[in-house]
């Protein structure tokens, strides 16, 4: 099903020897599925207006530091389309001769070109966004195609059914669905299990600070239905480091004003003495704050990876650490709590 590639090119990456001695591997649900517990995902710093060398490198870094799962969507870049483009041309450049060694995924759902069919969940829309992500990345399948969001408009089961369809045209190996809620989530996998469609993956957002998979339910009801999880951003989009404990960097996102989520106006007094707070609590676990964030997360089996982005390959190699440390004591969940819900 896949390209075939040529081997040996003697400018393509040599993967390290011992990638998989050291990286966490967790089962999907009930699926045959493994994940890395650790994923690399291309929302940012993956567009034109990146460098290629850069890209190349986390890439290229990930890989050697076990992480074998690389996470996309269509819109991805800026602008959108170009950080599929940019990955299908790593793939092709430096690990086209580990294809199937590597788990790549992408969605569609999110506004991608103009007219009534560029977003949402309509069968026009899922089955002609998989054909261009495919073409920009140069691939004949993937390894995981998402519905990207819920569509209000849309019935469940029509987006549902292209889901399979992308299964049975030999498009896509599993497929998933994410920001979906409990009630939502049940009803597409009403739909897939008759069908018996391989749905397999959820990825809602969720860390210390974002909760919301525990409160609605959604948490529970993945693992009781036999699905995995994986989080997106773990780290808050960069809140749950230590990136803006002195200030705000102008080189970073909320510096340079790119974030649509973390702004400015966000890290207040009161948010960046909580931060204080769990970044002491880290050190005392001999952790930075990203790695027991990630920690954390990962902490109960219960998600089985957490989507990571990186500028630097230096934060891959801080974040995959978090493998080392993942068990929290009693007093420590505690700690960490009361620092989420200070209110002095």
């Amino acid at each position: 099903m896949c390209r075939k590639y040529e081997k040996g090119d003697e400018n393509m990456h040599t993967a390290n020897a011992s990638r998989y001695e050291t990286m966490k591997y967790n089962r999907l649900g009930k699926s045959g599925l493994k994940l890395p517990a650790v994923s690399l995902g291309l929302w940012h710093n993956f567009g034109d207006v990146d460098t290629m060398a850069n890209m190349k490198s986390l890439v290229t870094k990930a890989f050697d530091l076990g992480i074998t799962h690389f996470d996309l969507a269509n819109n991805y870049g800026p602008p959108p389309g170009s950080a599929e483009k940019n990955f299908g041309r790593i793939l092709k450049e430096e690990l086209s001769s580990y294809r199937d060694e590597l788990i790549i995924s992408t969605k569609a759902g999110y506004d991608m070109w103009e007219g009534p069919y560029g977003d949402f969940g309509s069968r026009k829309h899922l089955l002609s966004s998989l054909d261009q992500s495919l073409s920009r990345m140069g691939l004949e399948y993937v390894d995981i195609f998402y519905h990207h969001r819920p569509d209000s408009d849309t019935p469940i089961e029509e987006s549902m059914l292209a889901l399979d369809s992308a299964v049975r045209q030999g498009k896509a190996l599993y497929v998933g669905i994410s920001n979906y809620n409990r009630e939502q989530t049940k009803e597409a996998y009403s739909i897939l299990k008759e069908l018996r469609t391989p749905f397999v993956i959820h990825q809602p957002s969720y860390s210390i600070l974002n909760r919301w998979i525990e409160k609605d339910g959604l948490k529970d009801y993945a693992e009781e239905i036999g699905i995995g999880l994986i989080a997106f951003s773990p780290l808050a989009q960069g809140m749950l480091t230590n990136r803006y404990l002195e200030g705000v960097p102008e080189d970073s996102r909320v510096g340079r004003g790119v974030s649509p989520f973390l702004t400015r106006s966000k890290i207040t007094e009161q948010q960046m003495k909580m931060v204080t707070r769990l970044n002491d609590l880290a050190a005392s676990r001999g952790q930075t704050l990203a790695q027991m964030s990630l920690s954390w997360v990962l902490r109960e089996g219960k998600v089985a990876s957490v989507l990571i982005g990186a500028s630097k390959t230096t934060q891959i190699e801080d974040n995959v650490s978090c493998i080392k440390h993942l068990d929290f004591t009693k007093d420590e969940l505690k700690a960490i709590d009361d620092a989420v819900n200070m209110t002095d």
